[in-house]
């Protein structure tokens, strides 16, 4: 195929009005699939809008570039929908967390190879200039996407296996981290300036070199608890590698996902940071919580406690008038979301009000509790945030805590010099009755403090394998 034709094929929007147009529509779903995404209740109409957004442009990539034969295409696209599909089928909800990590991972290592690939062929890229090289602009573009690119892969492998429990949840922390980053960073920075006036082989290795090490140094410091942002920040990540790829391919509709997945994700890291009382400049430096996680998991003190047992809970849940129930990563672990929802409807059917309280970061990643409880079909609007539901604690009898821990600490409210001081929490010290769920009195929460509800006058401790305690309570409720 003749250049000129080809970097015409290339440009997409200059071609065909309709190209425009496609790719207009394209981003107007996936605004739309950002809006359903926002709520579980519209989760599946905004994973279809997603769906036909990316149809459509993907669609109209392959119509307006001709570069690489239609069967190879169709071949490449079979190969990845069924691998994608096995994995889809074969994951347990349990294990999205680092599924997400995996899938963020992909997606970086795609933004470099195909900065390497304009890097090596620019002709068929369109982005050489009148002298024979690549425009100075397109270099910067091609820097930038890799860098980035590179930090999404290494940054997200190790979430992923801090998240499958391949390696340690335990923050790494190395000796003047802080100034590592800061100095790789820069030095990443520099070099793509440099690359501006001098495309030299050694100075794009070293960027890529240099990328892939930082984006392993801003994640190893990151204990495994503290998650959730790490995810919705590579999340953020991944899109702006995208959309930097798209400049290179001068590929509308890359631009505009990218740039949708970055901004959304950035955002959501945002609100996240402020539900943990994080900093959000500390989350992009790396490290965030790592001092607070290496208080260790042993309980400060020894103070009276009182343990309950499943028929107790039975008893006192079905004299409730009114049962609100927290979820946290406890619950995932031990896969109790079934046993869960068969206790909130054997409580119904005994005139019981039930209602369940999310927290913002509870679980691994963002929307975590939400995914779980609609794999196991509890209804949507049982399903509360923490701002809506926090009130209620009050009119609450009985407050039913299974595997969250830090997200209902008192201590974020008093103790000025708790690591977790100004997290908003859950009230639930304020119920007449509270059921807590976990393991055993020796561990505590990613923040590494004594969780003073614990302790208080009316807690009952039911330590067990969550969803082994959960159905020795449904068989009480059942008698």
């Amino acid at each position: 195929m003749d250049f000129a034709l080809l970097s015409a094929a290339a440009s997409g929007l200059a071609a065909s009005p309709w190209v425009a147009l496609a790719y207009l529509v394209s981003g107007v779903l996936f605004i739309l699939a950002l809006r359903g995404l926002s709520s579980p209740s519209t989760s599946r109409a905004g994973n279809r809008y997603g769906m036909i957004g990316m149809t459509i442009a993907v669609v109209t990539t392959l119509v307006t570039h001709d570069i690489a034969s239609l069967p190879e295409i169709l071949g490449a696209l079979a190969l990845g929908g069924v691998i994608g599909f096995v994995i889809a089928r074969k994951i347990a909800m349990t294990d999205m967390p680092q599924l997400v990590a995996a899938f963020h991972s992909l997606v970086g290592l795609a933004a470099v190879l195909v900065g390497w690939a304009a890097y090596l062929n620019p002709e068929a890229f369109g982005i050489v200039g009148p002298d024979g090289t690549i425009h100075p602009v397109s270099r910067l573009e091609l820097g930038l996407g890799i860098a980035i690119g590179a930090i999404t892969f290494s940054g997200s492998v190790i979430a992923f296996l801090k998240l499958a429990g391949k390696m340690s949840g335990a923050p790494i922390l190395l000796p003047a981290r802080h100034v590592i980053n800061l100095g790789t960073l820069l030095a990443i920075l520099g070099l793509t300036g440099f690359f501006m006036t001098d495309q030299s082989l050694w100075v794009i290795v070293t960027i890529t070199a240099l990328s892939f090490l930082i984006g392993f140094l801003l994640i190893i410091p990151i204990g495994g608890a503290d998650m959730p942002v790490v995810v919705s920040m590579l999340n953020s990540y991944s899109g702006w590698a995208a959309a930097a790829m798209g400049f290179t391919l001068s590929n509308t509709a890359m631009i505009i996902t990218g740039a949708l997945v970055g901004s959304s994700g950035a955002i959501l890291s945002y609100i996240m940071c402020k539900a943990m009382n994080r900093g959000f400049l500390s989350v992009i430096a790396g490290g965030f919580g790592a001092e607070a996680s290496a208080g260790g998991g042993e309980v400060r003190e020894q103070r009276p406690w009182k343990r309950g047992s499943a028929e107790d809970a039975a008893y006192m849940l079905s004299e409730a008038e009114k049962v609100i129930i927290i979820p946290g990563y406890g619950m995932a672990v031990s896969q109790a979301q079934h046993a869960l929802r068969e206790m909130a409807d054997l409580l119904k059917a005994k005139g019981v009000e039930v209602k369940y309280a999310i927290h913002p970061v509870a679980g691994r990643m963002p929307g975590h509790m939400n995914v779980l409880l609609a794999e196991a079909n509890v209804p949507y609007d049982e399903v509360f945030e923490l701002e809506d539901i926090n009130s209620e604690f009050a009119t609450a009898d009985v407050a039913f805590i299974i595997g969250a821990n830090d997200v209902v600490n008192p201590a974020a409210k008093t103790d000025k010099s708790s690591p977790i001081y100004g997290m908003p929490v859950f009230d639930v010290d304020k119920a007449k009755q509270v059921f807590f769920i976990k393991r055993s009195m020796g561990g505590v929460g990613y923040a590494g403090v004594d969780n003073d509800v614990f302790y208080m006058d009316q807690t009952l401790m039911l330590l067990a394998d969550a969803k082994k305690m959960v159905e020795d309570i449904n068989k009480g409720l059942a008698h």
